[in-house]
């Protein structure tokens, strides 16, 4: 396999979750027994770093050679997911069938995007479409599913699954470099959260005052000494503050936070866009995004 989409590891998109290898309800681990997965995640996901760019266009790419055996197209980029059920989750989609058993699905492009048609055969590198936000997703990513056979396979950990250890043999031509640091979560907070609160998820605000302070924060796992974490955020009217962090001596679990307080006319109303960059000698390793609307 070759990366999914037309972009730079690490530069302009990283790998924000890999399969869940822990069977257990309520637990997730990543190939490598790292936090960089989802409860029950069934594929890779391939982040851009912004809607500006889904905006601009970026190619999802064919990994492999092979012929399409079904596709959709049409579903609106919604990061509110409306519509959205179990049966169209991976929005506008095609499903690749790569030969000797192996397909791999192409989930959440850009609404007409799709390029191909049931039948159409396609060579490694082909265009697909383009990263989208489509169905059950609230930021631009492609995610892939890869079977053998029917079965899940994790391109990371082609030879077992359920079960998690050191990065060995993975699918890829050019296996895409994997750190267990990883961002568990971001939000955006009317003040500077405990730990306990951010884990626990009552920091997060959906809604906020006008006249109420907005603060952005970050959870991050496994972060090292000279880490870069970058929190912004913009508004209505365009930036709203952007502060950079080095993190010394971090802990496992690390939380970090800023904000601004409201000005003296209250916050703009609308919707809000809050951001977390962690980054490491220049190469983004995670990013999330947050979101919150002021309407009083």
């Amino acid at each position: 396999m070759s990366l999914p989409l037309d972009c730079e590891i690490g530069q302009t998109c990283f790998i924000e979750d890999y399969v869940d290898q822990d069977p257990a309800q309520g637990a997730q681990r990543d190939f490598a027994c790292g936090i960089n997965s989802r409860d029950g995640h069934r594929g890779t996901d391939f982040a851009l770093l912004s809607f500006d760019a889904m905006a601009r266009g970026v190619d999802v790419l064919a990994a492999a050679p092979g012929t399409v055996l079904r596709t959709r197209d049409g579903m609106p980029d919604d990061r509110l997911m409306r519509g959205v059920t179990s049966e169209n989750a991976c929005g506008n989609a095609a499903l690749i069938d790569h030969g000797d058993g192996w397909q791999v699905m192409y989930c959440h492009m850009k609404r007409d995007s799709v390029v191909v048609e049931p039948g159409d055969p396609v060579a490694r590198g082909d265009v697909l479409g383009q990263v989208g936000l489509s169905g059950q997703t609230n930021h631009p990513h492609v995610h892939i599913t890869v079977y053998k056979d029917g079965a899940l396979v994790d391109p990371f950990r082609p030879e077992a699954q359920d079960s998690c250890g050191e990065p060995g043999e993975t699918l890829f031509t050019d296996p895409p470099p994997y750190t267990k640091t990883g961002l568990i979560t971001a939000g955006f907070a009317d003040h500077v959260p405990s730990f306990d609160d951010v884990r626990s998820g009552a920091a997060r605000l959906d809604e906020a005052r006008k006249d109420a302070p907005l603060v952005v924060y970050a959870y991050a796992g496994h972060a090292e000494h000279g880490d870069l974490l970058t929190l912004s955020a913009q508004g209505p009217q365009g930036a709203v503050f952007e502060h950079k962090i080095v993190l010394k001596a971090p802990q496992v679990a690390t939380m970090r936070a800023f904000g601004k307080k409201a000005p003296p006319e209250g916050w703009p109303t609308g919707t809000y866009l809050g951001e977390a960059l962690l980054t490491r000698q220049g190469k983004v390793i995670a990013h999330r995004f947050a979101h919150v609307t002021v309407s009083r």
